[in-house]
């Protein structure tokens, strides 16, 4: 309904815990909040966000690659951020995923739109998906989600992103590192659980030819 964002937040589900019952993202999927995503994330925008419900990194219940991923993915759904954890008893790993300034921005970005699940597959060993989401200045935030319960090889195409060109500037940014210009698609080798967080930009020489 148009009539949601009228309002601040849309809340999406009827609340989160921190919790290892099923497999995967604990009571992140559990209770389906995630994949609910994909079917209102259009709904979210400046002046009416989508709210998944609080963070849950840091309470314990979740392992710290199951942090990693619910944070980023919360991030670049344009999630309202609010953590869920006690501040003065945050570990070192918890602060480490909290305070990475470069997932934040990807929840912070001008042009404020929540980002959608590309595809999702099944693989030997369970579930693994893509999410993208635009960026302003003509990037994007892709995040490589897997889901099942051993390490696999995802691979997503520059022509299945709609990027426009061959090549692009791609940034991991857990690793906090430039892994160089990348030709054609995106390919990594992503633990059970865990995601791989890419900024995808413009080659320079892309960038200058925009500019003519």
């Amino acid at each position: 309904s148009r009539i949601l964002q009228f309002f601040f937040f849309f809340q999406a589900e009827d609340g989160i815990r921190d919790a290892q019952e099923s497999r995967g993202l604990g009571d992140v999927y559990k209770r389906q909040i995630l994949d609910r995503q994909v079917e209102i994330s259009h709904l979210g925008g400046p002046g009416g966000w989508n709210d998944p419900d609080m963070l849950e990194v840091g309470n314990g219940g979740m392992t710290t690659s199951e942090y990693e991923a619910h944070f980023a993915l919360w991030a670049l759904l344009k999630s309202p951020l609010l953590i869920g954890c006690d501040l003065t008893t945050m570990t070192e790993d918890t602060k480490r995923i909290l305070m990475n300034e470069e997932i934040i921005e990807l929840n912070q970005d001008d042009l404020g739109k929540p980002g959608v699940r590309l595809w999702q597959r099944q693989g030997e060993h369970g579930l693994y998906e893509v999410w993208v989401g635009e960026l302003s200045g003509n990037e994007l935030g892709v995040i490589m989600f897997n889901r099942g319960e051993e390490t696999t090889q995802i691979t997503v195409s520059y022509e299945e992103l709609k990027w426009n060109g061959q090549h692009a500037n791609v940034r991991d940014l857990y690793a906090r590192q430039d892994l160089g210009l990348i030709a054609g698609e995106l390919s990594f080798d992503v633990p059970s659980h865990s995601v791989k967080v890419l900024r995808v930009s413009q080659s320079h020489k892309q960038k200058s030819a925009r500019s003519l």
